[in-house]
């Protein structure tokens, strides 16, 4: 039997989520490493559970309001091997190809600061995602206006020139 459920996850207010799969216990280490040494202005709390062994839910912070976040969403998803990662004052990507390249992570599920629900499936033996709702559905095909709205904030907040 296999049961299926959305989690809505809690995102604070001027943050961004990561949640990924990594496969080690040393990926709460690694991200912490990873994170300190790419962007050092940041503030996250990360939670990883951990689906061998004790079967914890795995933490490591340098704000502690992110990482008792971080572990609400883990808990709430409820899935082996699946890491959240709640990050303020940087962008998902100035770190998102250092994760990507760390040895134990073998999959992102998604980076935003939308809303988000999981789609997790449940069987006798535990949880996993199956993939993610990020966001809203569109509305449209941008026109004119919308492209250069487009240019003129990744200018605005230094991505493009």
């Amino acid at each position: 039997m296999l049961e299926l459920k959305s989690v809505p996850m809690e995102i604070p207010p001027e943050a961004n989520i990561i949640i990924g799969q990594a496969h080690f216990i040393k990926t709460v280490e690694d991200i912490y490493e990873a994170i300190a040494t790419t962007v050092p202005q940041a503030k996250f709390g990360l939670a990883f559970n951990e689906s061998s062994g004790a079967c914890l839910i795995r933490s490591e912070a340098n704000d502690d309001v992110l990482r008792e976040k971080a572990i609400r969403n883990a808990q709430s998803l409820a899935a082996g091997h699946v890491f959240v990662l709640l990050l303020q004052n940087a962008y998902p990507i100035n770190i998102l190809n250092v994760i990507r390249n760390i040895p134990e992570v073998c999959n992102i599920f998604c980076a935003t600061a939308n809303a988000v629900e999981v789609i997790v499936a449940i069987s006798e033996q535990g949880g996993g995602i199956l993939g993610v709702i990020d966001g809203n559905s569109p509305k449209g095909v941008e026109q004119q206006a919308d492209v250069a709205w487009r240019h003129d904030l990744l200018r605005k907040i230094g991505y493009k020139r």
